[in-house]
């Protein structure tokens, strides 16, 4: 057996437990009377307290897209909180189940705001999380109210975007009240998300001094991270499978810039 192979299969042993190490388990909670359900991800094997990121799921609800991305926080060295914004249950396929859900949680924006701050509560308690270093990654409605959180002024140290909606729902960013930096990651051929939103949002961040970057990826569509995003039927949605790991390698390199290690 020669040496190389040697060494391949050594690395292949250290590799393969490491891919075990994350650990999984939902957590139920409430805001303002509606139940929640939450989905955490952390490597059982990481010492000390890490930080940890929200993950706001698209308009089709807490579905498996979403724990996917808690999942791979986890791998990333975070603990991941896939959170629950439309209630315990309410996840869809459909356009229009998906839309009614939007319009429910996003009506009155104080509960927008109660079923983040109660998922962001639930992630800063955990015994691995440090409390105070708190990272947010959102898609598509999800990156919305990311953004809006932002823009509100939540105690947040990273906010990162996949395909999101980036125009304002409310005030739009107001120097010195933005705390995050940011990073939007957007599809050049996105209808959902036309390139004068896009340039308006950068005009905006610029306009209150908000570190923020945007990356576009010229050839993916809207959901472009979501292996599933073609089964809904709409032609604006397609996932990409180069523009979903180049931008999750962006959210890697943002998330050590912001957090150290």
């Amino acid at each position: 057996m020669t040496r190389t192979l040697i060494a391949a299969l050594a690395a292949a042993a250290l590799a393969t437990p490491a891919a075990a190490k994350v650990k999984t388990k939902q957590i139920e909670y409430e805001a303002g009377g509606t139940k929640l359900q939450g989905f955490l991800a952390w490597d059982d094997a990481a010492k000390g307290k890490r930080p940890g990121v929200l993950v706001v799921h698209e308009w089709w609800g807490h579905n498996e897209h979403a724990r996917a991305q808690a999942r791979r926080a986890a791998e990333a060295g975070y603990v991941g909180f896939a959170l629950d914004m439309f209630g315990k249950g309410k996840v869809t396929t459909h356009p229009e189940d998906a839309k009614a859900f939007v319009q429910e949680a996003t009506k009155d924006p104080a509960v927008t705001t109660a079923r983040f701050d109660a998922a962001m509560e639930i992630l800063r308690k955990q015994p691995q999380v440090d409390p105070a270093r708190i990272g947010v990654m959102g898609y598509c409605f999800g990156g919305g109210v990311a953004l809006g959180m932002a823009r509100a002024g939540k105690d947040l140290d990273a906010v990162a975007t996949f395909h999101a909606s980036l125009a304002p729902r409310g005030a739009p960013a107001e120097a010195g009240k933005v705390k995050p930096r940011i990073l939007v990651q957007t599809g050049g051929k996105d209808p959902m998300i036309p390139a004068e939103q896009v340039k308006a949002f950068e005009d905006e961040m610029k306009s209150a001094g908000v570190d923020a970057r945007v990356v576009v990826y010229p050839e993916a569509k809207h959901a472009f991270t979501n292996p599933d995003a073609g089964k809904a039927g709409m032609d604006a949605l397609a996932y990409d499978r180069e523009a979903d790991q180049k931008s999750w390698d962006e959210a890697r390199k943002f998330f050590r810039e912001t957090f150290g290690g």
